[in-house]
């Protein structure tokens, strides 16, 4: 069975082989990387959008599942998107991969 992450623009399947953080990677990826920087290296394309390797200074990373999974939404050009399940733990585990404290 695929999976999809529905946004606005774009759907994503997950990989069959179960790698939560690749699954992250092509997530963010296909849905963030045009505002935000989404590695440890990269600068985020839109300077007002926060680096992804650094949000764990501003929130717990985990206490973002419950935003990514009913829907995510915030003041700025961002678009709304929801979450399945498998999705936001490849996110979470990802975001967690990846960070600079």
């Amino acid at each position: 069975m695929r999976r999809y992450l529905a946004t606005a623009l774009v759907l994503v399947p997950l990989s069959a082989d179960a790698d939560p953080v690749a699954d992250g990677e092509a997530l963010v990826r296909q849905n963030c990387a045009s505002c935000h920087a989404v590695t440890q290296e990269d600068a985020s394309p839109n300077p007002r959008a926060i680096p992804f390797r650094f949000l764990g200074r501003l929130y717990p990373i985990e206490h973002l599942e419950e935003a990514l999974a009913e829907g995510i939404m915030v003041s700025h050009e961002m678009p709304e998107f929801v979450l399945e399940a498998e999705q936001v733990t490849a996110l979470i585990q990802y975001l967690n991969a990846i960070q600079v404290r």
